[in-house]
């Protein structure tokens, strides 16, 4: 028999019926997989999807309508008032509604060609850019771009800024309608009119008046570019607060939106490359800001929004201003409305009253800042920004660009008795402990030179002197050795404890000088820690915040201990010599309004007289007062004071130290006395003279408590005039060795004693 014939018996006979069987098996399985994912049902799922998609949507589109508009025009202003509850200010929205034919074409395009460039043949909205949206804000990514510029005027005129499914997709909705019954034009004037632009500017007209001080209609294509720039981020991109990195990102969305013109035939490639960017005016407050006015209700707004990004409500400062700009506060900060006219008096009487920039060109130069706070609450009881905040936008109490100098020294000190530091030899660091006062000599740790050797003012040698002598007189050399001693970092992050912005600062010795940036309210933050016995005091200028049915929840101004109660009353006992003994004495130890009011205090100097300050307190009232000179014409960089109002230097002792005092003594109330805890005693001797010669360390104690004042007191101490030359050295030793124990006394001042014939003539200081 054949193959064949065998295949066809085998056939016959059934024997390919379990084969069959087994790939009937196999097909059955598949065919019931294809059955259930054929390509006919996913189609038809598919489509299933989309018309319900598109079912949905009618039913939306037919359900939500156009609402009525004008959202924004019906949102009130802000109410501020004092802590008596008395009006300090109102602020409403600053908006002027232009048509669009009162803007000139090409500066149209540029909004067009910044946010839209398909703004006039588009339908009105960009599906994927909500679409993205929509699934970022599911996602919890926060805003997203993308939106067209019908889209973002419905957002502005109709619905809220919130970031929810439901208000995108009505955006959606509202944004197809209004394309349909409103003219392009209509909707781009909307979106105009509508947008924020910063400085309080709501609209096209406000914003090109805050920003280049003309109309709408007199705009120039680069000045239209920027403000069309400025929509992405307006309180980031202004040019007159904007970081180097704002400053830069918004150059190039500058460049962005003029390129894009380019590209749509909009503008010339010749006349665009001919272009130089606009920068634009420095801010001009609105009515009713002028005075201190503006610069509280700025800072109380920028508080509060540090407080909403806190608690949750706005995802970053940017979206927090903008939200609070758009009104309907009512805002009451902690200023003691008559506190605040007496710190205003003072500046005027100390200080502007005096100045003189058509005799000394180098008087327009001098800008005073100063912060007052209660240290027991934390309030922001006065506040002085600078001349006017019409004239003079920058806000000196909290801007932190001017070294504190010498006004660090106290941190130091505070460090080294949190940390129970010692000197290079192994001796506790004290009030009473001996440095090596001489300029210029270097700073060593282990014996190793650090590579540091400060000079003090005017060169001056001091010899040995003890610690208080030193804070009295403000020796640079002992404090610089002083921070090796404790180590530079503890000095950093004592500091921070007490208040002070350490963070990302270098922790080298050239920080004992003070040569970081700090503000006047940031000064008084630290010393009203050390007042308040070393619990932490956050300086709060808002007392409540208040919109519609929410109230803002605020934090406790007083916090937890940060360095001991001991090292903060030693340092506050310290701190007293400086006014009894030191670089304040005759403008506020012997001021005839001081009535024997306790004061702890420290002055500062910075590197060529850029600044000077003076921050001190009583138990009841710290205030920290700076001067500093910034050229009054833009770019206001910093300049030093030198020959202002007739002084050879502007210090720390002098004019600053003179509104304190003023304002201070006639603010204080009754007299109060300082309740100290301290195993050195609630009031340091501030003068005295040790018996013995240390040997070559860099400080040690004296074996010997000294029993008396000295003897011999050198005839005169060390000019602080740049242009003159100590006659005697201060670090002579008495002839005769003390024997007693001396009172509680202090040196008369170089003059021979007494108040001087102008007791408020500038004692110079580091």
């Amino acid at each position: 028999m054949g193959r064949a014939e065998e295949r066809r018996a085998r056939q016959r006979g059934g024997h390919r019926a379990a084969p069959r069987r087994r790939r009937s098996s196999g097909a059955a399985g598949k065919s019931g997989i294809r059955r259930l994912f054929t390509w006919k049902k996913i189609l038809g799922t598919f489509l299933g999807v989309c018309l319900l998609g598109i079912g949905a949507f009618v039913v939306l589109y037919l359900v939500i309508d156009i609402p009525k508009g004008n959202a924004l025009a019906k949102e009130q202003g802000n109410v501020y008032r004092y802590s008596d509850g008395t009006t300090l200010a109102r602020k409403g929205l600053n908006r002027e509604v232009v048509d669009l034919a009162e803007v000139p074409k090409p500066v149209q395009k540029a909004f067009v060609a910044a946010e839209n460039k398909s703004f006039y043949s588009d339908s009105g909205v960009d599906l994927k850019g909500t679409a993205r949206g929509v699934l970022n804000t599911l996602s919890g990514k926060g805003k997203q771009g993308g939106s067209t510029i019908t889209q973002q005027y419905v957002k502005n005129y109709y619905l809220t800024q919130e970031q929810t499914v439901s208000r995108k997709l009505k955006e959606l909705i509202i944004s197809l309608k209004v394309d349909r019954r409103m003219s392009k034009d209509d909707i781009l004037a909307g979106y105009m009119n509508t947008s924020f632009y910063g400085r309080d500017a709501y609209g096209i007209q406000a914003a090109a008046q805050s920003y280049y001080r003309v109309d709408a209609e007199d705009l120039t294509i680069e000045q239209g570019a920027y403000l069309a720039a400025l929509l992405q981020a307006p309180n980031s991109y202004d040019w007159s607060i904007a970081s180097p990195t704002g400053k830069k990102l918004v150059r190039e969305r500058w460049d962005y939106v003029l390129d894009n013109m380019v590209e749509e035939g909009w503008l010339d490639a010749g006349k665009r490359a001919g272009m130089t960017f606009p920068v634009p005016k420095e801010p001009k407050a609105a009515p009713g800001m002028e005075g201190q006015n503006g610069y509280i209700v700025e800072e109380a707004n920028r508080e509060l929004a540090r407080q909403l990004v806190a608690q949750g409500a706005a995802a970053d400062m940017e979206e927090a201003l903008t939200k609070i700009k758009r009104g309907g506060w009512t805002i009451t900060v902690n200023i003691d409305s008559k506190k605040q006219k007496q710190l205003e008096k003072a500046v005027a009487e100390q200080l502007t009253g005096r100045l003189d920039p058509k005799r000394r060109t180098v008087d327009a130069d001098v800008q005073a800042g100063a912060a007052s706070v209660d240290p027991r609450t934390g309030k922001v009881l006065a506040m002085y920004g600078g001349a006017d905040y019409v004239e003079h936008y920058t806000n000196n109490a909290t801007r932190d660009d001017y070294q504190p100098a010498s006004t660090f020294k106290p941190m130091i000190l505070a460090a080294a008795l949190e940390e129970g530091a010692t000197t290079q030899d192994g001796t506790p660091i004290r009030a009473n402990t001996l440095y090596d006062g001489d300029s210029e000599r270097p700073v060593v740790d282990n014996g190793v030179r650090v590579g540091f050797a400060p000079e003090n003012e005017d060169h001056a040698d001091y010899g040995d002197i003890t610690v208080q002598q030193a804070m009295n007189k403000s020796v640079n050399s002992v404090f610089a050795q002083m921070g090796v001693d404790v180590g530079m970092q503890k000095v950093l992050d004592t500091a921070g404890r007490l208040g002070m912005d350490t963070e990302g600062l270098e922790a080298v010795p050239a920080q004992t000088l003070g040569s970081m940036g700090a503000s006047p309210l940031e000064m008084a933050g630290a010393y009203a820690t050390l007042a308040n016995h070393g619990k932490k005091v956050t300086p709060t200028l808002l007392a409540s915040a208040e919109h519609k049915d929410t109230t803002v929840e605020l934090p406790d101004p007083v916090g937890e201990q940060v360095i001991s109660r001991e090292a903060a009353d030693t340092v506050t006992s310290v701190l007293t010599g400086v006014v009894d003994d030191g670089t304040a004495r005759r403008s506020v130890r012997d001021n005839p309004m001081r009535d024997g009011q306790q004061v702890a205090g420290k002055t500062g100097t910075s590197d060529d007289n850029k600044s000077a300050w003076f921050t001190g307190y009583t138990p009841t009232l710290v205030t920290s007062v700076g001067l500093f000179g910034e050229d009054d014409k833009p770019p206001h960089r910093q300049v030093p004071m030198y020959n202002a109002l007739g002084e050879d230097r502007i210090n720390g002792g002098g004019f600053p130290a003179q509104i304190w005092a003023q304002y201070t003594f006639g603010a204080m109330g009754k007299v109060t006395e300082f309740d100290l805890e301290t195993a050195q005693g609630a009031a340091v001797e501030p003068t005295w003279t040790p018996s013995q010669t240390p040997s070559q360390t860099p400080s040690r104690t004296p074996s010997q408590t000294p029993s008396r004042t000295p003897s011999q007191t050198p005839s005169q101490t060390p000019s602080r005039t740049p242009s003159q030359t100590p006659s005697q050295t201060p670090s002579q030793t008495p002839s005769q060795t003390p024997t007693t124990t001396p009172p509680v006394t202090t040196t008369p001042p170089p003059d021979g004693g007494g108040i001087p014939d102008n007791p408020f003539d500038p004692v110079q200081d580091e």
